[in-house]
């Protein structure tokens, strides 16, 4: 682990478990800014997970992908993770009542998107910098398409011992800061 690894602030922690309730909390992680990630995933007892890139990847590729993780509170790699894996901009946690399958199909969608001569391009939406820049300049029609079934982001702030939580009421973004 980086030097700059810390654990998710207390704070974050509670809330990403009480907006899950009953359902598993996710992070869609970045393999780009975590090298061993594939390996966690690979691992005796890994959390059920999805590549968000579909096909058959050529292993450079697998190894930089994002991932979109099931999280079970008791786990070893979700206690690990909440343990070490704040302040490296790894990923972004998110809720949702939609089982892994279901969500997958969801936050898939958004890693493609088309630039303005209609080019596609790889949308990082999963990197906490783009993620807090991207939401508060989203007007509301793509605020309801990309948040779906998402109840909830939440994503390290510029300072890793404080968070971001974004959801959305009344077809506005709520931005809360937390830690």
């Amino acid at each position: 682990m980086s030097e700059r690894s810390l654990p998710m602030p207390p704070a974050v922690q509670t809330r990403l478990w009480q907006e899950a309730g009953d359902m598993p909390a996710y992070v869609i992680l970045d393999g780009a800014q975590n090298p061993s990630l594939l390996e966690a995933l690979y691992a005796d007892h890994a959390p059920r997970w999805r590549c968000l890139f579909t096909g058959q990847l050529e292993p450079d590729m697998a190894t930089v992908a994002p991932y979109l993780i099931e999280l079970e509170p008791s786990a070893a790699f979700t206690r690990r993770l909440l343990a070490e894996g704040w302040g490296q901009n790894w990923g972004v946690f998110l809720t949702s009542q939609l089982a892994l399958p279901a969500l997958w199909r969801h936050v898939r969608q958004q890693v493609h998107v088309y630039g303005p001569d209609m080019e596609s391009l790889f949308f990082r939406f999963y990197d906490p910098r783009v993620m807090r820049s991207y939401l508060p300049t989203c007007p509301q029609q793509q605020l309801a398409a990309f948040f779906g079934p998402v109840d909830f982001y939440f994503a390290e702030g510029e300072e890793p011992t404080r968070a971001h939580a974004w959801s959305i009421a009344d077809g506005r973004l709520v931005a809360q800061s937390l830690g």
